[in-house]
């Protein structure tokens, strides 16, 4: 720790905890906001500044207010997040205040982003002074900040506020909604009960409302202690306000919105191929390649390329009867045996596609629409800069009258809750699992794909982890009527789908079985389910290449 030491036996009514890393643009206004502070006694408080993993020029831009008053104190931060520097900052700061035994003192925190108002302190200090334990502060958005977002990511962020001002209303003061970690105040005999902080990397401060709850301290949230925080979409959280401002102003931007016609006119120097998996599909993939092939003779799309799964009901008659190009999946790629799912059917129909943009769709889809092709195509024909464009849907559940929202229920039961564990920057999209969908093919290539139904997830967080969220875009298709899998087999699906995001999470460290119980049963009873994933498609063509120079090279 450096910084000045505070004095033996002299008072010390509170400490600010500020986490930063990388903040040398900003920490100096939150310094000065700190040390300009009216109403308290600058000798009586102290700034504590965790240094969280910096590699800019935050510590030398923080050094120049040491040595005054309040005390500036430095400590290095464990290197994980803003949440863990700020549960060791308020755990270092409890300790200062532990020594000196008065459990009315005040441990405070504010994030390196953010302004507090000039009497930011003294009014927590007066209300620790009339009885309160816990104090959270109104939280307003920087202005200047605010007005570069758009329209509907204000509105939406308001929305929520005022959603949440309800729940606040069980004892204490509850002006506002907030309880974040640009303003909160602890006595220390509250962080205490509270068991401290928890040392986690983001929503360190849910948590810490939570134990607060737990413990039965009430929480004030007062309107006149306030601070303004940044409303940069590029925060160094991996959860909290910049995350949910960038998803926000993704949602508005990269959102295509339904429309009912779409006129395309053929680019010359992008070709697109179609490809659509196919599997005891007879009854569907007629009506669905016969609504491609106008936009083939056009000149919109250059390939129909169907790739059957040795179908028994004649789905590959029909398709090619139809004019679609007819391909069996086992025989593409036949060095690596039988076709295992859908997702080693797309990378095997990639193989023999000429377009370098790929559209993949369903092949069950009842009632297509002549239109659906276009508006899939339109955002990725109108940006070259997107390499992946979703569908987005509304999919209605079909039990012999239709509910509507109530299909999707692997997404809404396996893909969405995994999202928001693990990918919160993905929870934007409205369809993880669309099979619809637009790709660079040379992006595509680049891809690990899994073999089952864990391709539509794991293309999605590859895609947004290398590229990022702005070259992705979803399209709003309007209603899709697909049938609908049983029970056992929608199991199944959830299991592919949750081992694609896991390797994602933890890769290299688990092993996925290709084997699934989709219900307790007696004995050893499971159902195939192949989890294992097929190599980047560029790997295959340089190691080909790489045999082609050597065997030239032997036979010269």
């Amino acid at each position: 720790m450096s910084g000045v030491s505070h004095e033996p036996g002299s008072r010390l009514d509170a400490i600010v905890v500020v986490p930063a890393r990388d903040e040398e643009d900003r920490i100096a206004s939150c310094l000065e906001a700190l040390v300009g502070q009216r109403g308290v006694d600058p000798g009586g408080f102290e700034i504590l500044l965790v240094l969280d993993a910096v590699s800019d020029g935050t510590a030398e831009v923080a050094a120049r207010f040491a040595g005054g008053r309040p005390t500036l104190r430095t400590i290095e931060g464990p290197g994980r997040g803003a949440g863990a520097a700020r549960a060791l900052g308020m755990d270092v700061a409890y300790e200062i205040l532990h020594e000196r035994g008065d459990d009315r003192s005040l441990i405070a925190t504010t994030d390196a982003d953010t302004r507090v108002d000039p009497d930011w302190l003294a009014e927590q200090l007066a209300m620790v002074a009339d009885g309160a334990r816990a104090i959270a502060g109104r939280i307003e958005l920087d202005p200047t900040e605010l007005a570069a977002l758009s329209r509907e990511t204000a509105i939406a962020r308001e929305r929520e506020l005022a959603r949440r001002t309800p729940r606040h209303g069980r004892g204490g003061r509850s002006e506002h909604p907030h309880f974040a970690g640009a303003s909160i105040g602890l006595t220390r005999e509250a962080y205490r009960r509270a068991g401290g902080m928890a040392a986690v990397d983001s929503l360190e401060d849910e948590e810490l409302a939570k134990a607060l709850t737990t413990a039965r301290i009430t929480i004030e949230r007062p309107d006149r202690v306030r601070v303004v925080t940044s409303a940069r979409t590029k925060g160094r959280a991996g959860r909290g306000l910049a995350l949910d401002l960038a998803v926000g102003e993704w949602l508005s931007r990269r959102r295509e919105p339904f429309r009912e016609q779409v006129r395309l006119e053929p680019d010359p120097d992008r070709s697109v191929s179609v490809i659509l998996p196919a599997r005891e599909v007879a009854s569907t993939i007629g009506p669905i390649v016969d609504g491609l092939v106008p936009h083939r003779d056009s000149g919109l799309i250059d390939q129909i390329l169907v790739i059957d799964s040795d179908s028994r009901d004649g789905t590959a008659t029909v398709a090619a009867e139809c004019g679609a190009e007819v391909v069996q999946e086992d025989e593409l790629l036949a060095d690596f045996g039988p076709c295992r799912g859908k997702g080693d059917a797309m990378w095997r129909a990639v193989s023999v596609a000429r377009g370098g943009l790929i559209a993949f769709m369903d092949a069950d889809s009842r009632d297509p629409d002549p239109n659906f092709l276009p508006r899939l195509l339109a955002p990725a024909l109108a940006d070259p800069e997107l390499v992946l464009v979703k569908a987005s849907f509304r999919r209605p559940l079909d039990n012999g009258r239709l509910q509507a929202g109530e299909g999707g229920r692997v997404t809404e039961l396996a893909a969405r809750p995994l999202i928001n564990l693990h990918f919160p920057d993905l929870r934007g999209f409205e369809q993880p699992l669309a099979g619809e969908m637009t790709i660079d093919r040379e992006v595509f290539e680049s891809l690990s794909v899994p073999v089952g139904y864990g391709v539509e997830i794991a293309m999605l967080i590859d895609v947004v982890r290398r590229f990022g969220l702005e070259r992705v875009a979803q399209v709003d298709l309007g209603e899709r009527l697909n049938s609908h899998q049983p029970l056992g087999a929608l199991s199944t699906m959830a299991f592919q789908v949750a081992a694609a995001v896991e390797r994602r999470v933890r890769p290299g460290e688990v092993a996925t079985p290709s084997r699934f119980a989709p219900r307790p049963v007696v004995g050893f009873e499971t159902v195939s389910a192949p989890t294992e994933e097929r190599p980047p498609l560029d790997s295959l063509a340089a190691r080909s290449g790489a045999e082609g120079a050597r065997t030239a090279s032997i036979d010269g």
